[in-house]
């Protein structure tokens, strides 16, 4: 799979982006800004955990919220 550029306001920056994995992809994600196009996570977002959305890192919605700084 080919790595994408991750920007501010999409998935795989947002905090709610792997919240419940911690896995050193996301340590990877968050320090370079790429991922695999391919890869799939849940979105942790409060008001959709329900719904148990898997999402791309370079998808994006209204509750994006800066994950913090490894």
């Amino acid at each position: 799979m080919q790595a994408v550029q991750i920007h501010d306001g999409q998935c795989g920056l947002c905090g709610h982006f792997g919240e419940h994995s911690h896995s050193a992809a996301l340590i990877s994600i968050h320090s370079s800004k790429k991922a695999d196009e391919g890869l799939l996570d849940e979105c942790g977002h409060p008001k959709h955990a329900a719904l148990h959305l898997k999402v791309t890192p370079i998808s994006g919605c209204d509750g994006f919220v800066p994950a913090a700084e490894a």
